[in-house]
């Protein structure tokens, strides 16, 4: 329960549903970001808020401190992932190793069978039985599926999703009709441990990363200005880069090797073909042949017609129809056959 509306119609609509109803809140943020994540899903308000629905909800409620491993497979994962030069994606991690890993171990000794969340998702068992689907939420203006692709077999056979077929007026109006203080608590959309989402200065005061000087160039080599870091850019960044050119000119690469953020016009950012690698799938347990899907390759991205085609070591050849902007390696590309969330992988250089 992170303290919003969200879980909090969840825990509502399985009470209603007949189930017995533990809420748990992982506390996951380290101690020296509670002053900067007041308002966040990880800060103390979002605890009395969790503590204060279960209490009106008369069920049991525990804070469970998962701090450590969250600081190893997210906070870690999100400083060493720039390093690497890649732009990282902290939810799918988080809700891969901690609210549906670390949180089914604390089920496990609470003897509970499921886990719920206040996910915008559904899962589903295949025609045959033989595997549980992750499908799109009803409520596509919400729909979370594509934080949850990384998910295993295992992980899904114990996930519920109550809100999966309903659409966020719905969950609120859960809230409302039963009296719950979350019922018109605003939504934070920004990571939850980064403040005022600016995560250049989150990575120097958690002294994640230091700043190192480089040069930025641009598609030819040429020297054209000074970086403090490869760290505080991303592809298709276009403000900050501090050098005056004649005309608009983004960040089209991270050279790590050489310490170098490469820049070019609009057009260098458009590319038709990548690689996705560790890729996790669900209808199937690996891909045999190509096939034709639907390819997210970031969240607010609207997807666009993809042939994917399987490579070795779990990755695969993604070549779009269409070209697409600033195709980012660390992110996550996932994809979809109509609502069918089909799988997903990482994005590489």
């Amino acid at each position: 329960m992170s303290g919003g509306v969200d879980s909090s119609a969840t825990a509502a609509l399985l009470l209603e549903q007949g189930y017995d109803v533990i809420g748990i809140t992982l506390k996951l943020w380290p101690q020296d970001c509670v002053n900067r994540a007041e308002d966040k899903c990880c800060g103390p308000q979002a605890v009395t808020d969790a503590r204060a629905v279960c209490h009106q909800l008369a069920i049991p409620y525990y804070l469970v401190d998962e701090s450590a491993d969250f600081q190893k497979h997210v906070i870690q994962y999100f400083a060493d992932e720039y390093k690497a030069g890649r732009t990282p994606n902290p939810c799918v991690m988080c809700n891969q190793n901690l609210k549906f890993g670390r949180l089914i171990d604390r089920a496990d000794q609470l003897g509970a069978q499921f886990i719920a969340t206040g996910h915008f998702a559904r899962v589903e068992k295949s025609a045959d039985g033989s595997r549980y689907l992750l499908k799109r939420g009803r409520d596509l203006r919400k729909d979370q599926s594509y934080f949850l692709f990384s998910l295993r077999q295992d992980q899904l056979a114990r996930v519920m999703f109550p809100l999966g077929e309903k659409t966020k007026r719905d969950t609120r109006e859960v809230a409302r009709h039963c009296q719950l203080k979350t019922a018109d608590k605003e939504e934070s959309m920004e990571i939850c441990f980064v403040p005022d989402n600016n995560y250049g200065d989150f990575l120097q005061s958690a002294n994640l990363v230091q700043k190192h000087r480089g040069e930025i160039v641009d598609l030819h080599g040429h020297v054209l200005g000074q970086h403090d870091g490869i760290e505080f850019y991303t592809i298709g960044q276009r403000k900050g880069l501090g050098i005056t050119t004649a005309k608009p000119v983004y960040v089209v690469e991270l050279d790590v090797e050489n310490n170098r953020v490469i820049i070019g016009d609009d057009g260098a950012l458009d590319r038709d073909e990548f690689i996705a690698d560790r890729c996790n799938w669900h209808p199937f347990a690996q891909l045999a042949g190509p096939i034709e899907v639907t390819a997210k390759i970031r969240y607010n991205h609207p997807g666009t017609p993809a042939t994917l085609t399987p490579l070795e070591n779990n990755s695969v050849r993604v070549k779009l129809h269409t070209p697409q902007r600033a195709i980012t390696p660390g992110q996550a590309a996932v994809f979809y056959q109509d609502e069918l969330v089909v799988g997903g992988g990482w994005i590489g250089r």
